[in-house]
């Protein structure tokens, strides 16, 4: 049933859906137990119900198994100390072994029976000597997971252009492919600075307002689509949707606005 799902999330905004088969009362903020993969894990709730509902994918659902005790979270708390040791360990390891990636993040399983460290880079690496290395250092699984540089500051977190907090990193769990067509569509500049997210990718907000824009627009002529006026004959040069104006410009450079009713009114586009 629906409102036996819960979301938990872990480091690094890692989330994911669980079930509670025996019903434990659970509310926002609490610490679980979790099944995990040849373990268990320790997370904190962040959705419950048919919110969790909404964000499940078809995936394996594995179960809520309790409620984290005061120790239990000590533990985990220890094992974000031992993270930060751990990743510098790792980083050492790679100059060592002169590889081409960069050490994103470390994540210990809460039981201890897998440390996952997190790396980006532009080609494949080679890594089997460093996870023989790790795996000497710290008796337990070793896994080296490759992101994008999207995944890293998801991780990472941070705040955008805008200041709030970067979208990723809050409530996002999937990411869409973003290209510049999104930005055209809303008759953004191309300008790369300020279409690019702290990832150096374009901004995953540019596909939010997509399907508003393209439903706005379908109301107005293209820019550069010949309009005849009562000034004579010239362009539209701008498009303001917030405002219902249009601007056109004629061939001495001088510019009219009209709102969009007085352009239907008063003028027919040329043909």
């Amino acid at each position: 049933m629906p409102s036996d799902l819960v979301e938990v999330s872990f480091k690094g905004n890692r989330t994911q859906i669980y079930i509670n088969p025996d019903g434990i009362p659970l509310r926002m903020g609490d610490y679980v137990i979790v099944e995990a993969e040849r373990g268990i894990d320790l997370g904190t709730v962040t959705a419950l119900g048919r919110v969790a509902h909404l964000k499940q994918k078809e995936e394996e659902t594995r179960k809520v198994l309790l409620k984290a005790t005061e120790e239990e979270i000590k533990k985990l708390q220890q094992n974000r100390r031992d993270e930060v040791q751990a990743f510098e360990v790792c980083k050492q390891k790679i100059a060592k072994h002169k590889l081409n990636m960069k050490l994103v993040d470390v994540e210990y399983q809460f039981d201890r029976n897998k440390v996952t460290f997190y790396f980006t880079s532009d080609q494949r690496v080679d890594f089997r000597q460093l996870v023989r290395d790790l795996a000497a250092k710290y008796r337990t699984r070793i896994e080296l997971r490759q992101i994008g540089v999207r995944d890293e500051a998801k991780r990472i977190g941070g705040y955008g252009t805008c200041g709030y907090r970067l979208c990723c990193a809050t409530f996002m769990r999937n990411f869409e492919t973003i290209t510049t067509q999104y930005a055209k569509e809303q008759l953004l500049p191309m300008n790369p600075s300020k279409l690019s997210g702290v990832c150096g990718r374009l901004k995953c907000c540019l596909a939010f307002e997509k399907s508003f824009y393209i439903q706005e627009l379908a109301k107005y002529p293209e820019v550069d689509q010949p309009v005849r006026t009562p000034l004579g004959e010239g362009v539209v040069d701008k498009i303001d949707i917030f405002n219902g104006t249009i601007y056109v410009r004629y061939p001495n450079e001088a510019i009219e606005k009209f709102t969009l009713e007085e352009l239907e009114l008063l003028t027919e586009p040329t043909r």
